[in-house]
């Protein structure tokens, strides 16, 4: 039943023309199907962040006017607008493979401004298409590099057109021919590594975040120069222990676990090498302490770059080839690690696959909402308090019926939890990244996410 009003939901906003809402209600249909078939891909999370973008354009769509209308209603195709002619500086290739079966590739070029855009072929094929396009030539011009050549060569491109979120377009009128490309140290792509980790740190986490503007472009990557300490054991597997300029402790993590690529293989040979000091780029993984998946590094015998996905590192190439896997010491946690969100946070992700009934029978939330205060988050305790007790309120007519149940309510209360507690999670992933890490009070934070949620349009 719940499939078939969001499907019916979508058809209607296809008529609306209002292609964002069209997009969140087949991803949230998506994900429901993936739930009920048992897919071991499945994150409630993920359901959570769809079903509450579903919601905001659902409320937004009425009261927004101008850009922000605009940006409400989405868009249907990427555009992409021209940008003249480019001189484009090889970084590196990675491996895309989703959830849906699609595969391919994917090479990260930069300008001489440090701009990043990207050039990539995907398309239905999983992970053995993904390692064949790696070898296959760049769409792109008339150039004859493959991506994986074109990661350490570079281009030079006239009639260039580019999307918002930095992709390459392939047309007719583009043209490209193979040019000099640039090694890591060097000039200009030397300068993506000289911006401190936290100033990155902030602009990616506004390209990850759950709720971002579709067409608010920006990368979600980081370029650092780290000091490897060793292996880390956490519950979900072992993870890699760096030491980036600056003292912060980051914890780097594979971007693909099947065993067809190389991500897995190579972080465990770089976990036999402590004290290797690497230039490495990664994706920011919102956490409440530093953490990355580690896509590409520079060879740990300072020559030439390694792209971890489809490269693989050999024992020969460590400093100690016959070394075991080294395992750092325990590190005690960033600002964020004895935060209470989680408890507004289980209680929004509960709402969703057991619905608005459970949620009502828990009771009294005191205790919690009490931990929430004495955390620093006093919005937190309220919005906590207010949706059980929104799930909870059954009216009676004067009969003793029951009276249907204020759903619209109820969901604005669920919606302005779950945009809360994700601006608060961002934030701490911020601090994680800060220099000089400190404790996080309950008035900056509540200040700075209650007027991030003030900008959705979420009541409470």
């Amino acid at each position: 039943v719940a499939q078939a009003a969001l499907l019916r939901a979508a058809h209607t906003a296809r008529l609306r023309q209002l292609p964002r809402a069209v997009s969140a209600a087949l991803s949230v249909v998506t994900l429901l199907r993936a739930a009920r078939a048992g897919d071991p891909s499945y994150r409630t999370a993920d359901l959570v962040t769809a079903l509450a973008e579903l919601l905001g354009s659902a409320h937004r769509v009425g009261t927004a006017t101008g850009a922000e209308l605009a940006a409400v209603r989405g868009r249907a195709r990427r555009p992409y607008s021209p940008d003249g002619s480019l001189r484009l500086y090889g970084l590196f290739t990675e491996p895309v493979v989703t959830g849906s079966g699609h595969g391919g590739a994917r090479t990260w070029v930069a300008t001489p401004d440090g701009r990043l855009c990207t050039v990539g072929d995907v398309a239905p094929g999983g992970v053995g298409r993904a390692l064949g396009v790696a070898d296959r030539t760049v769409r792109l011009g008339d150039t004859a590099l493959t991506h994986r050549e074109l990661g350490r060569a570079g281009l030079a491109v006239a009639g260039a057109t580019v999307s918002p979120d930095g992709r390459l377009g392939a047309g007719k009128g583009v043209k490209a021919v193979t040019a000099r490309g640039a090694a890591w140290t060097e000039p200009p792509l030397a300068a993506l590594w000289e911006t401190p980790p936290a100033e990155q740190a902030a602009r990616a986490l506004r390209s990850v975040s759950r709720y971002a503007e579709p067409d608010g472009g920006g990368s979600d990557l980081l370029f650092l120069d780290v000091e490897l300490l060793g292996a880390v054991r956490e519950s979900g597997g072992a993870c890699l222990l760096a030491r980036c300029d600056g003292g912060s402790l980051v914890r780097l993590t594979v971007a693909d676990d099947d065993p067809a690529l190389a991500h897995r293989d190579n972080l465990m040979l770089l976990a036999t090498a402590p004290g290797t000091r690497l230039r490495i780029i990664g994706r920011l993984v919102p956490a409440q302490h530093p953490r990355l998946t580690l896509l590409a590094c520079s060879h740990p015998t300072g020559e030439g770059t390694v792209d971890l996905g489809f490269d693989r590192l050999r024992r020969a190439d460590l400093p100690d080839p016959g070394a075991p896997v080294h395992t750092a010491p325990p590190q005690p946690g960033g600002p964020g690690a004895e935060s209470p969100l989680h408890l507004l946070e289980r209680r929004v992700e509960q709402t969703v696959p057991a619905g608005r009934a459970a949620l009502g029978l828990l009771g009294d939330v005191t205790a919690e909402a009490r931990r929430l205060r004495h955390g620093g988050l006093p919005t937190a305790a309220g919005l906590l308090t207010a949706l059980c007790a929104s799930a909870a309120q059954r009216e009676r007519d004067l009969f003793g019926r029951l009276l249907p149940a204020d759903t619209d309510g109820f969901a604005t209360h669920w919606l302005a939890a779950a945009r809360y507690s994700a601006a608060v999670a961002e934030s701490l992933c911020a601090a994680a990244w800060a220099p000089s890490p400190g404790t996080l009070t309950g008035s900056p934070t509540d200040a700075a996410t209650t007027s991030r949620l003030a900008g959705t349009g979420s009541r409470r």
